[in-house]
């Protein structure tokens, strides 16, 4: 699975409430000063580690609906006559809960009758009655759907919070490529990867960072939450960035200025490195969004090795004048040197909800 997914002419860049900590009162000296608030601006390990993402689905996604062939020859889509659709999870059969897509026909053929299946369909919980259909091919009675329940890709972390020991990657929801559903999260891990290639990007192509992760290593973190504004979860031990020496003061929306900034990511050679680019617009937001800002690569090293913003590069953390203000999040497909980049500030506060 690739963590990338078109639309409407761009494509994620892979697979924020600012939130200020005011301190104690201290006093200021005594001649004639009143005492004054003292606030601590929250601080962060900037990312740009190139990272694996291992997911459990919760539940069990519909992908794809087929007609099965019945012993006198008649072919019957019992998915679809039950009204079922793709993008569907399929939470419960008959009041067991169901994990796995094999676990669907075991407990299928074990009721070998009508069924009452419990739906998650985007926000709204659905309780559907299926009759299964016995099929000529296998014996074996099926519900007319194909379905998955795991899923992996490569993306980009964004940051670690020393203090709570979270991380925020990607910017964007993983999403399944066939139906455009967000998937649940029922477990989850933030793995290291290992970048093998970058497949260059052109006009009307986006881009690929190819890698491996590997399952023995030691794992970066739990994955706790799938959302519309990134991946979050509790890293296992302290992430450091080679780059910085301490973390980053948070930047609001209020403090992100047009002009130079730079992304951290990982290319090919797996070293962790900072390139030059522009901020060409704004968007301020009272709501959450993931394309709070217009960026262009100026830096002529990645436009050399990548052509640009590629597919695996998502969730690589923008930083101005020493702060962390957003992540990368799309891909302009005609024009793979431009992209949106996130607010930092909506990934912390969907970080916190």
């Amino acid at each position: 699975m690739k963590s990338a997914f078109k639309k409407g002419g761009l494509i994620f860049a892979g697979l924020l409430l600012t939130i200020i900590l005011v301190g104690q009162l201290t006093e200021a000296p005594q001649n004639d000063a009143a005492s004054v608030d003292v606030v601590s601006e929250r601080v962060l390990v900037p990312g740009g580690h190139s990272v694996g993402v291992r997911m459990d689905v919760k539940g069990v996604l519909i992908v794809g609906l087929e007609e099965i062939e019945t012993a006198d020859g008649e072919r019957i889509n019992p998915g679809i006559k039950a009204g079922l659709q793709i993008g569907d999870m399929i939470l419960e059969i008959n009041g067991t809960k169901v994990y796995k897509a094999s676990e669907v026909q075991e407990v299928v053929n074990e009721i070998r009758g009508d069924v009452n299946l419990k739906v998650k369909r985007k926000e709204d919980t659905l309780n559907i009655r299926l009759t299964p259909v016995l099929a000529k091919e296998d014996g074996l009675y099926k519900l007319g759907v194909w379905v998955k329940d795991k899923t992996a890709g490569i993306g980009t972390l964004t940051y670690y919070d020393p203090v709570s020991q979270s991380f925020g990657a990607l910017g964007h929801a993983i999403v399944d490529p066939e139906t455009g559903s967000v998937l649940s999260v029922d477990k989850g891990q933030l793995l290291q990867a290992q970048v093998q290639s970058i497949q260059e990007g052109e006009v009307g192509t986006p881009g690929e960072i190819r890698g491996v992760f590997y399952e023995a290593e030691s794992p970066l973190g739990g994955l706790e939450k799938n959302t519309s504004y990134g991946i979050f979860g509790n890293a296992y031990h302290p992430i450091e960035n080679t780059l910085y020496d301490k973390p980053l003061v948070v930047g609001t929306q209020d403090q992100v200025e047009k002009g130079k900034a730079y992304i951290l990511t990982t290319l090919d050679d797996n070293k962790l490195q900072r390139f030059e680019i522009e901020i060409e617009r704004i968007d301020h937001q009272k709501e959450p969004s993931d394309k709070g800002m217009i960026i262009q690569v100026t830096d002529e090293r990645l436009l050399e090795k990548s052509g640009g913003i590629v597919q695996g590069m998502s969730g690589s953390p923008i930083i101005q004048n020493d702060r962390i203000i957003g992540a990368v999040t799309h891909v302009f497909v005609n024009n793979p040197q431009k992209g949106y980049g996130i607010f930092i500030e909506w990934m912390l506060q969907e970080a916190a909800s």
